[in-house]
């Protein structure tokens, strides 16, 4: 069977860490800061396309950097270490990922000076600052450097960030106040407590 060039993308594409990346991001998302500063932005700006491509650029950028690191810190881990350590690490990693999950973030972002300059620009900036040590952005480096993939990370963890709040743009504060935010805070953490010990296990 010959392999096409496009056949090898989607096949890569829809890899298990696209679709992994794609699930963490999503549920680690919900309730997250970067999903309230979403839901104000909606309220602020009537222009939600704008707001929808500012949201893929800043993910896109931020998440593609991280994932590029994620992926070079796996591979200089495995240098110098043995794999028992690297896989240790990771595992450790993403255990401690499940537990931070389960502390609530608050909307204290100071973004009133950057509304004066529009939805798009805006959203770009408030949204690629907020990402910034973000659960999120931790999330994309630790699933880079477990899958070495990082195309298929960026592209799946961004599809997680737009499934978390495309929604919100939409439906807006309904939709937040009738997610169970406590039961899905904890879904996302056994999710990345038991990726944490099937990498430790595997």
């Amino acid at each position: 069977m010959i392999t096409t060039p496009e056949s090898f993308f989607f096949s890569e594409l829809f890899s298990s860490a696209f679709l992994s990346s794609s699930v963490a991001v999503a549920l680690a998302e919900i309730g997250d800061k970067t999903q309230l500063l979403t839901l104000f932005l909606t309220l602020k700006f009537r222009n939600k396309w704008a707001i929808v491509l500012a949201i893929i650029l800043a993910t896109l950028v931020n998440h593609g950097l991280s994932a590029w690191f994620g992926s070079w810190l796996g591979d200089g881990l495995a240098i110098w270490l043995s794999n028992g350590w690297v896989d240790g690490l990771l595992s450790g990693s993403f255990v401690v990922m499940g537990l931070w999950i389960l502390i609530p973030d608050k909307d204290d972002e100071d973004e009133s000076r950057f509304l004066a300059l529009g939805a798009f620009v805006a959203t770009l900036i408030l949204f690629s600052l907020a990402e910034l040590g973000d659960k999120t952005q931790i999330a994309t480096v630790l699933l880079a450097a477990e899958w070495q993939q990082p195309l298929p990370v960026t592209l799946g963890t961004t599809l997680g960030m737009l499934i978390a709040n495309v929604p919100v743009i939409w439906f807006g504060q309904a939709l937040l106040q009738r997610l169970p935010m406590n039961t899905v805070r904890y879904v996302t953490a056994i999710f990345f407590i038991v990726a944490g010990l099937w990498v430790l296990v595997r």
